[in-house]
């Protein structure tokens, strides 16, 4: 949790030290997310303020011989908000949800896990849109609730760094 709120901070002040704000919008994004593993990120916005995310992660983890990976898909409807101190830049958050899949040795860490997911994800986080460049940047956190498989319960860890490319 600290870390989010660390990434957070660092990309509020990026935001801040920009010469290039303007409230410059897009209409879609395509881009690589950093965090809790990595991946690929689409996003569409349908109306000024409603917009669409999937988001392809995958992380690979290991420690003493001990090693698993996952990928998982999240889809979510994010109500973007201006904030009118900074031009380029809003707040958003939304909800939807996740399908996750593990392999590996997690065999041998949780003998007899179903090594599929499903859950409810939440998202609060920032965008903020470069002007006169094609490029947006965003952070974020996603807690998630898991309905089925190991793990059952709340997550918190979900989240990171994004850069899109804006069209």
């Amino acid at each position: 949790m600290k870390k989010i709120f660390t990434i957070l901070a660092l990309a509020i002040g990026l935001m801040f030290v920009s010469q290039n704000a303007n409230a410059q919008e897009y209409k879609n994004g395509i881009g690589i997310r950093f965090g809790w593993g990595y991946g690929l990120s689409y996003k569409h916005f349908f109306t000024e303020k409603g917009a669409m995310e999937l988001v392809g992660n995958f992380r690979s983890y290991g420690a003493a011989g001990y090693k698993y990976n996952y990928i998982r898909v999240t889809g979510l409807y994010l109500v973007h908000n201006k904030i009118s101190a900074v031009d380029g830049l809003q707040w958003y958050f939304g909800g939807g949800a996740m399908f996750q899949t593990w392999g590996g040795d997690f065999d041998l860490f949780a003998p007899g896990a179903e090594t599929t997911n499903i859950g409810i994800v939440g998202a609060l986080g920032l965008d903020y849109k470069f002007a006169n460049v094609p490029i947006s940047i965003t952070a974020d956190w996603l807690p998630t609730f898991i309905l089925s498989g190991y793990g059952d319960g709340f997550g918190g860890e979900a989240g990171g760094l994004g850069v899109r490319y804006t069209f």
